[in-house]
C-alpha cells in the first residue's frame, strides 16, 4: 500500500500545473489589439480650440473702432468741417461721449473673449495639454489687461477737465497706444493657437512616454522636481497630471472595450 501511494498521486502535480497554465493562457488568448490601432483611436479624440476666429474678429472690430473714433473726433469734436452732418447724425450727443461709450462696449467684448478663451483652454488642460495651457496662461489675459489699463487712463483724462483740443488728443493717443499693444497680442495668440490646432499633438503624458521609449538616456520629465522650480508649481503640475490620468484611463477602458468587441 505504501509503495502504491506515491505512484498513485505522483501524476497529479504535472496535470494540475498543466491545467492551471491552460486556464492562464486562455485569459491571455483574447483578441490582441495593436498599439497602432489604439493610438489612432485615441488620436481622433483631439479637439481644436475655436478661439482664433474670435480673436481675428475682435482684432478687426478694434481696428474699425479706432478708425471711426479718429474720424469722429476730427470731424465732430475738433470741428474740422462737417458740423451739420455731425449734428444731423449725433443730435445733442457729444462726439467724445460716443467714443467713450464705444470704448466700454469694446471692453465688454474683450471680457467675453477672455472668458471664452479661458473656457476652451481649461478644456484643453483637462484633456492633458498642460504645457500649452501654461504657455498661453498670460497671453490670453493680456488683451483684457491692456484694455482695462486704457480705461483707467481714460477716466483720468475725463476727470482732468482739460481743454477740448488737449482732451481729444489725449483720448486718441490712449486709443492708439492701446491698439498698438493689444493688436500684436491678439495676433500672437491667434498664431500660437493655430499652430496648436494644426499640430494635433498627443497629450503631454503620451509625448513623454513616447520620448522615454525611444530615448537613449533617461532624462527627467517636467512632472518631477527640478532645481530652481517652485514647490507650488510642481504640486500644481502633479495635480493636473493626476486629473488627466483619471480621464485618460477612463477613455482607454472605453476604447479597449470597443476594439475588443470589434475583434
Amino acid at each position: 500500500m505504501d509503495s502504491k501511494g506515491p505512484s498513485l498521486y505522483a501524476p497529479a502535480g504535472p496535470s494540475l500545473d498543466m491545467s492551471r497554465s491552460i486556464e492562464e493562457e486562455s485569459l491571455v488568448d483574447g483578441p490582441l489589439i495593436s498599439a497602432d490601432a489604439l493610438h489612432s483611436a485615441i488620436r481622433r479624440e483631439f479637439q481644436t480650440i475655436p478661439t482664433p476666429c474670435h480673436a481675428a474678429l475682435l482684432s478687426l472690430l478694434h481696428v474699425v473702432f479706432v478708425v471711426l473714433s479718429i474720424c469722429l473726433a476730427v470731424l465732430c469734436v475738433l470741428e474740422f468741417g462737417q458740423q451739420e452732418v455731425c449734428m444731423s447724425i449725433l443730435g445733442n450727443v457729444r462726439g467724445d461721449s460716443i467714443i467713450v461709450f464705444g470704448k466700454v462696449c469694446l471692453w465688454v467684448l474683450v471680457l467675453f473673449f477672455t472668458a471664452c478663451a479661458q473656457h476652451h483652454h481649461s478644456q484643453a488642460r483637462s484633456r492633458g495639454y498642460l504645457r500649452f495651457y501654461r504657455q498661453m496662461q498670460g497671453l490670453k489675459h493680456l488683451p483684457l489687461s491692456v484694455h482695462s489699463t486704457g480705461n483707467v487712463l481714460l477716466l483720468v483724462v475725463l476727470a482732468a477737465r482739460l481743454s477740448t483740443t488737449v482732451h481729444t488728443c489725449m483720448l486718441l493717443s490712449i486709443l492708439g497706444i492701446e491698439l498698438l499693444v493689444a493688436l500684436p497680442c491678439l495676433i500672437h495668440y491667434t498664431v500660437q493657437v493655430m499652430r496648436f490646432n494644426r499640430a494635433r499633438a498627443a497629450p503631454d503624458v503620451s509625448q513623454e512616454e513616447h520620448s522615454h521609449t525611444y530615448s537613449v538616456t533617461n532624462l527627467p520629465t517636467e512632472t518631477g522636481f527640478r532645481e530652481g522650480s517652485s514647490l507650488e508649481e510642481v504640486v500644481e503640475k502633479q495635480a493636473d497630471l493626476i486629473e488627466y490620468l483619471k480621464q485618460h484611463n477612463t477613455l482607454l477602458s472605453k476604447r479597449l472595450l470597443n476594439l475588443s468587441a470589434q475583434h
